[in-house]
């Protein structure tokens, strides 16, 4: 798995590509956790597109990102989920409790289909 960080204005968006899985998710959550709970960014998006496949504690670290940012009164946004990671999180019930979007664009704008 690959996770690198761009940043734009008071955003943060981490692309990653490849499996989140229990062997990539710590890496993934110091990242989320970082941006969040240390530099208190308003906005941190995260572009699953290169996303094939995302296990249970890459949804924990996901909803412990999601978490960390109600607590700072941060926006926590993904886009470009691929199929089976929307599935997954659909499969979960956690789809609902997240800032989803198609693309960057939208997620920047905040303006989603």
């Amino acid at each position: 798995m690959q996770i690198s960080a761009r940043h734009l204005e008071n955003t943060t968006i981490f692309d990653v590509i490849g499996d989140i899985d229990l062997a990539n998710s710590p890496a993934v959550r110091k990242a989320l956790l970082t941006e969040l709970r240390e530099k208190k960014i308003p906005r941190v998006m995260m572009n699953l597109h290169g996303v094939k496949y995302i296990d249970s504690s890459g949804i924990a670290s996901l909803v412990e990102g999601l978490k960390a940012s109600r607590d700072v009164q941060s926006r926590f946004i993904l886009f470009g989920l691929s199929k089976s990671a929307r599935e997954v999180l659909q499969l979960s019930r956690l789809l609902k409790l997240f800032e989803i979007y198609e693309n960057e664009e939208q997620a920047l704008s905040g303006q989603g289909v």
